[in-house]
C-alpha cells in the first residue's frame, strides 16, 4: 500500500485549498441568496462567475484519472481534491468536478463514439452544458439494477423508449440538455446482466418528460435537484444513441459506478470534516454548568471519536483508489464497496453528533449542518445501498474460506 501523494497532486491541493478559502467559502450564503431569490431552478451567478475563475487557474476537469482530457491524476491523486471540494456542497461545480456530470463524462470519454463525444462530451468538458443520469426506476427495487423494467425496442435504425425513472439528478436544471437512459432492450436473454442497453438522449427528444422534483428530507437542492422522469415513445437513432453494444449496458453501470463511488466517499470526508470543525468551533464558544462545552467529558468523547472515523475512513479511501490505480476496478471491487459503506455511516454520525453540539440551533440553517446531514443519509441510498454492499462484502469474504477447502 503506497498512499504517497504525486508533487503535482500536492500543489494542486494547495492551489484548491487556496481558491476555497479565497473564493468558495466567503460565497457560501450568496448561493443560498441567489437560489432563494426568483426562479430557484435558475442557474446562479455566482457559481458562473467561480467557474470562470477557475478554469482560468487551471483547477478545472480534475478527474478522468484514464484520459488525457482530464487533469492527469491518479484515483489516490484526486481523492485530496474532492476530499477539499466535498467541504461545501456545491464547490465541486465550481471546478466541473460534480456528479452525475463527472460520471457521465467517464461513461462518453470510455464508451462513446467520436459524434457522441463532439456532441456532447465537449461542452461538459468545457461546463457550458450539463447531464443527468436515468437509470433508477419506482417502479421495482433498483438495488438490483437487473430489476429494471424501462423498455428499449428496436424499429429499425432506431429505438423506441418508454418507462419511468426517477432520482434522475440534474435534470431539472435548465442546462441539463442530455441523460444517459438504461433500459431493457433483451428482457429474454438468459444471461440477466446481457438483457439492459444505455443510450445517450437529449433532453428535448420528444416523449421525455420532467414530472416533478424529488426533494431529499424537504431540500430541493436548486437549481440542480433530483427528478422523476417519464419517457413515452421516445425515438432515438440508433447512430447517435447507442453506447457500446446491445445489451452492454449492466457493463457500463459497472465501470461508470465503481469511480462514481469513490468520489462520493471522498468528498463525504470533506462533509464529516466541515462538520467537525463546527462541532469544535461552536462548543469552545458555548458554556454550559459552568465550563465551556467542550471540557464536558462526553464532547471530548464524540470529538475524539469523530476524528478517529475520519482518519480511518479516509486510509480505506485511499487504499480503495490505490487499488483501483494499481490493479483495477474489479479487482478492488470489495474496498469500493467497503468504503461506501463507511464513509456515509460515518459522515451521518459525525454530522449528528455535530448537530447535538449546537443544541436547538443544530437542527436550523443558521448551523448549516441539517443539509449536510439530509445528503450525506442520502449516500447510504444512492449508488446501491449499504445492504448490496455489505452482502457483496460478506461474500467475498466467505469466498476465501470455500478456495481454501
Amino acid at each position: 500500500m503506497e498512499f504517497q501523494y504525486s508533487q503535482k497532486a500536492r500543489d494542486l491541493m494547495a492551489r484548491v485549498s487556496a481558491f476555497m478559502d479565497q473564493h468558495v467559502y466567503p460565497n457560501e450564503q450568496r448561493f443560498f441568496d441567489e437560489v432563494a431569490t426568483g426562479d430557484r431552478w435558475q442557474p446562479t451567478a455566482v457559481i458562473d462567475e467561480l467557474k470562470a475563475k477557475a478554469k482560468v487557474a487551471g483547477l478545472w476537469n480534475l478527474f478522468l484519472p484514464e484520459s488525457e482530457l482530464g487533469a492527469g491524476l491518479t484515483n489516490l491523486d484526486y481523492a485530496p481534491l474532492a476530499e477539499i471540494m466535498g467541504k461545501v456542497q456545491w464547490a465541486s461545480e465550481v471546478f466541473n468536478c460534480s456528479a452525475p456530470d463527472t460520471g457521465n463524462m467517464e461513461v462518453l470519454a470510455r464508451y462513446g463514439n467520436d459524434a457522441q463525444k463532439e456532441r456532447w462530451l465537449k461542452p461538459l468538458l468545457a461546463g457550458e452544458i450539463r447531464s443527468a443520469f436515468a437509470m433508477t426506476e419506482p417502479a421495482v427495487a433498483s438495488s438490483d439494477a437487473t430489476n429494471i423494467s424501462a423498455r428499449i425496442e428496436r424499429d429499425g435504425d432506431h429505438y423506441v423508449l418508454n418507462g419511468r425513472k426517477w432520482w434522475t439528478s440534474g435534470a431539472n436544471d435548465p442546462r441539463c440538455k442530455v441523460l444517459i437512459f438504461m433500459g431493457k432492450s433483451d428482457p429474454e436473454n438468459t444471461d440477466r446482466h446481457k438483457q439492459q442497453t444505455m443510450l445517450v438522449v437529449p433532453m428535448a427528444t420528444p416523449g421525455v418528460k420532467v414530472l416533478r422534483h424529488l426533494p431529499v428530507f424537504g431540500y430541493d437542492d436548486a437549481p440542480h435537484g433530483h427528478a422523476e422522469v417519464d419517457f413515452k415513445d421516445v425515438r432515438v437513432s440508433v447512430e447517435d444513441s447507442l453506447l457500446l453494444g446491445e445489451g452492454r449496458g449492466f457493463e457500463i453501470a459497472q465501470g461508470r459506478l465503481g469511480p462514481g463511488r469513490i468520489h462520493h466517499c471522498m468528498r463525504l470526508i470533506g462533509v464529516a470534516e466541515r462538520a467537525l470543525e463546527k462541532m469544535c468551533r461552536r462548543t469552545m464558544e458555548r458554556v454550559a454548568f459552568g465550563k465551556p462545552v467542550a471540557e464536558q467529558t462526553v464532547t471530548l468523547e464524540r470529538i475524539a471519536e469523530a476524528r478517529i472515523r475520519i482518519d480511518q475512513t479516509r486510509l480505506l479511501v485511499l487504499n480503495a483508489a490505490w487499488l483501483m490505480d494499481t490493479v483495477g476496478n474489479k479487482a478492488a471491487r470489495r474496498e469500493i464497496a467497503m468504503i461506501k459503506v463507511a464513509a456515509a455511516t460515518m459522515a451521518c454520525d459525525v454530522v449528528d453528533w455535530a448537530i447535538q453540539s449546537f443544541g436547538g440551533c443544530g437542527v436550523t440553517e443558521d448551523s448549516g449542518l441539517p443539509h449536510l446531514y439530509a445528503s450525506s443519509r442520502t449516500l447510504r441510498l444512492a449508488d446501491g445501498p449499504d445492504e448490496v454492499h455489505r452482502n457483496q462484502i460478506g461474500k467475498l469474504e466467505l469466498a476465501k474460506y470455500k478456495l481454501a477447502k
